[in-house]
């Protein structure tokens, strides 16, 4: 599922009223969520921040290999 920057803003102003007392959030493609508490809203922000960051990097062509190493020089 991609995410959108709007979504990620909706759910820094949901982490404001959340804490004030109001629940639901309403995301770009119509999907409602409820949240109990502000440690879920923080949860999602972590997870829609990420997908963001990994979108940037696949349309950036950015490619990370890692090449391991041993000790024993294999």
């Amino acid at each position: 599922m991609a995410y959108q920057q709007s979504d990620l803003d909706q759910l820094h102003q949901t982490l404001l009223t959340v804490a004030t007392g109001a629940q639901k959030v309403r995301f770009a493609d119509g999907r409602e969520t409820t949240f109990q508490t502000v440690d879920a809203v923080t949860a999602a922000i972590k997870v829609v921040d990420a997908q963001l960051k990994m979108q940037r990097i696949a349309q950036g062509g950015i490619s990370r290999r890692r090449t391991p190493y041993y000790r024993s020089g294999l």
